[in-house]
């Protein structure tokens, strides 16, 4: 029963909102978006955090508005995944593979965002749960991102497999199995900071995985502590990626990455709240962007 879920411009589409999918298509060059178009595209970001993109609950807000069926639609594609792992066949993996699934939302509300199998069970080892985790992958219910030790080429020659970080299929799916309310949207961005950013980090990494042909990475640094939140792979450029749920942010960790990569940056990306601007070798990209990505760092890379 696993569909893919609709990007943020589909859901615009679906929406009604074609004049603002027009606007976005229409970008050519760094610059700053006008309010008109940059505080309306705000707010439908925040609707999509919290409908996410499975095509159900996506009517259910487009048609006809409605929270509480759309909460409740949520809740059926989660309880119809969580009934899918009982047909595995080996039945003392069903009770593991839901452990993993329900452990998400608490592996994205810690500050280091590490996949760590003591927060599935106390006492678990990774021999004894590596197999449940494998199978939401391959089911594709999660998106395994490894940390990658340095900017080199292939970016899989430089994983480090033994850490990496889980995510869900869908920021929608994610906000409803951690019991985020949907009334968080009217509370100014406090959509995009609680949960420690986590359902920023989630709907970037959907968007990426659209639009990049290698399964982005992340690197980080134990001491002292610096974590970049994705590595992409661009043609033969690796990027640093920061997402940043909040307006004037300062990017601690693209700057030691920079210090230590030095000249195999060629650009760094940041998301965030902010307007799209290009400063040096940082091209700032605000959140409702993240559909256009690739395109931009492409109109970046000419201007820097």
């Amino acid at each position: 029963m696993q569909m893919n879920p609709m990007t943020l411009t589909e859901f615009l589409m679906a929406n009604g909102d074609g004049n603002l999918v027009q606007y976005l298509e229409s970008i050519e060059t760094i610059e700053q978006i006008p309010a008109a178009f940059f505080n309306p595209l705000c707010e439908k970001l925040k609707m999509y955090y919290v409908t996410g993109g499975m095509p159900e609950p996506v009517l259910m807000w487009t048609e006809d508005r409605d929270v509480d069926a759309m909460q409740t639609v949520l809740s059926n594609i989660i309880g119809a995944y969580e009934r899918d792992f009982a047909k595995h066949p080996d039945v003392k993996a069903f009770p593991k593979i839901s452990l993993v699934w329900k452990s998400v939302p608490s592996q994205l509300a810690r500050e280091n965002k590490k996949f760590i199998y003591k927060v599935v069970k106390e006492g678990a080892r990774a021999r004894e749960y590596e197999d449940a985790l494998q199978w939401l992958v391959d089911a594709n219910l999660v998106s395994k991102i490894y940390r990658s030790t340095a900017p080199g080429l292939p970016i899989s020659a430089y994983d480090d497999l033994s850490a990496f970080k889980i995510y869900l299929v869908d920021v929608g799916v994610l906000r409803r199995l951690a019991q985020l309310a949907p009334t968080a949207f009217g509370e100014g961005n406090r959509l995009f900071t609680e949960f420690k950013g986590a359902l920023s980090e989630n709907y970037v990494l959907q968007s990426l995985r659209n639009q990049f042909e290698v399964t982005p990475r992340y690197w980080s640094q134990v001491n002292p502590p610096y974590e970049v939140d994705f590595i992409i792979q661009r043609e033969n450029d690796i990027i640093p990626v920061e997402v940043k749920a909040e307006t004037n942010t300062e990017a601690r960790s693209l700057k030691k990455y920079k210090e230590k990569f030095g000249g195999k940056v060629r650009l760094r990306v940041r998301f965030s709240l902010d307007n799209l601007s290009l400063d040096q070798d940082t091209l700032n990209i605000p959140l409702f962007l993240a559909d256009y990505t690739d395109r931009l760092i492409g109109i970046a890379l000419k201007e820097h």
